[in-house]
């Protein structure tokens, strides 16, 4: 599969959004859904999928290289195999964090794996040893050797009660598909239930998966044989959708947002609401009109509460209030660095410890700011479209990791915004 790379740089102005956007497939699901894929030999259909999406297409590539086949036509791919997949993914292009899933997927199925180490987001203590743990728990060996993860399970996995130290979605996500082909029941403790979580359940159980979720308590899977194929519709990206309601809120636009996934988002609604954010619900959409930004205060945790990717976008919206909003991201403490490419545009903040204070109400100019990572990255978009001047964005290429055909529905809602 040939790799669209997008110019690096986005050029945005100040804008106020109206008319209608669709929420794309989840990201964070999607990729899940991909990696899964590579634990029947039979045809994957996934529709809602959100093609544009640059991980999204890293991951078709290694499945690719895997030896996988896919077609993909506007929102939808089909994957089918005509031989088993290879057990090592040469990859020497840009990685991403799905391969340990990949790996998963891979020992579950044929016994054994190799995978490039995980790329990604770098948001500080990322580590993969909770996915060795699962792995060796379930009787297989692992190492590392050149720049490869490795793994190996001579008789196969085994099903295992594994307790997880902390709620890893990663991890959870793991243990799911380890389990799904492995020999008895694997049980998993205190795992992260969100609706990507829940998405890769329903999507497994309708390929013949025995899964039963018990709450945040834990999750049972009873190992089959073989799984077969699917026709599945990805679930809306709830990321995309808090991005594009803030967006509208702090430039005082007026939107329709379809394909909204209200469930998912039921408690940053709530703080949206009180915080100014003017919105109606509607039967598969949320109309969005305007309001003004109230200063806030949030702490990020495990869903149902607000996620990590969630508070860098809050954080344009504190900028936007007049007053002090403070932030406390629980899951990566520190996961502030985006701070200070936005005090390149004005903004005026402090981090006491573990909090990071938004002093909001000075106005924002436009600057050369580079985009850290995806959700960095789309922080910075958002206030360019409040910011006095040109906002110039290097690295923009963060931005359409995540978010599919960004480029082309924001200017379709107004946006003043173009390649650098």
């Amino acid at each position: 599969m040939k790799i669209n790379m997008p110019m690096c740089e986005y050029v945005i102005q100040q804008s106020q959004l109206h008319g209608k956007v669709k929420i794309s497939g989840a990201k964070n699901s999607a990729l899940r859904l991909l990696a899964a894929s590579l634990l029947t030999k039979e045809k994957i259909e996934l529709t809602n999928y959100p093609a544009k999406l640059l991980d999204a297409q890293i991951h078709v590539g290694m499945l690719e290289a895997l030896g996988k086949n896919c077609e993909i036509s506007e929102d939808k791919i089909i994957i089918y195999e005509k031989e088993t997949p290879l057990s090592v993914l040469n990859w020497k292009k840009r990685s991403i964090r799905n391969t340990l899933l990949i790996l998963g997927a891979l020992v579950s199925r044929i016994g054994e794996a190799k995978v490039p180490l995980p790329g990604g987001c770098n948001l500080g203590e990322r580590k993969f040893d909770l996915h060795e743990m699962i792995l060796r728990n379930m009787g297989a060996k692992v190492w590392i050797e050149n720049d490869m993860l490795c793994a190996k399970a001579e008789n196969g996995l085994k099903g295992t009660d594994i307790f997880l130290p902390i709620r890893s979605t990663g991890a959870t996500e793991n243990a799911i598909i380890c389990g799904c082909l492995a020999e008895g029941i694997t049980r998993v403790w205190n795992p992260h239930i969100r609706p990507e979580i829940l998405d890769l359940v329903n999507f497994l159980s309708k390929m013949g998966a025995k899964i039963q979720v018990f709450g945040q308590e834990h999750i049972e899977i009873t190992g089959v044989e073989n799984l077969s194929g699917v026709k599945y519709s990805v679930i809306p990206d709830n990321m995309e959708a808090i991005t594009w309601l803030i967006a509208t809120v702090i430039t005082g636009g007026d939107i329709e947002i379809v394909n909204f996934p209200f469930r998912d988002l039921e408690v940053p609604l709530i703080h949206l609401r009180e915080s100014g954010a003017k919105y109606y619900i509607g039967d598969n959409s949320l109309i969005v009109r305007g309001g003004a930004p109230y200063p806030i205060e949030i702490s990020t945790g495990p869903y149902p509460g607000i996620n990590s990717d969630m508070q860098p976008l809050f954080a344009v919206y504190g900028a936007c209030a007049k007053g002090s909003s403070k932030i406390i991201d629980l899951r990566f403490p520190g996961r502030y660095c985006y701070a200070s490419e936005l005090a390149r545009m004005g903004l005026k903040y402090n981090i006491n410890g573990n909090i990071l204070e938004i002093i909001g109400g000075n106005q924002l100019n436009g600057a050369q700011v580079r985009a850290l990572d995806l959700r960095a990255g789309i922080a910075l978009a958002l206030a360019g479209l409040v910011a006095n001047g040109e906002t110039r964005i290097s690295d923009a290429w963060q931005i359409e990791r995540g978010y599919d055909n960004f480029m082309e529905k924001l200017i379709s809602l107004g946006g003043n915004v173009r390649y650098g």
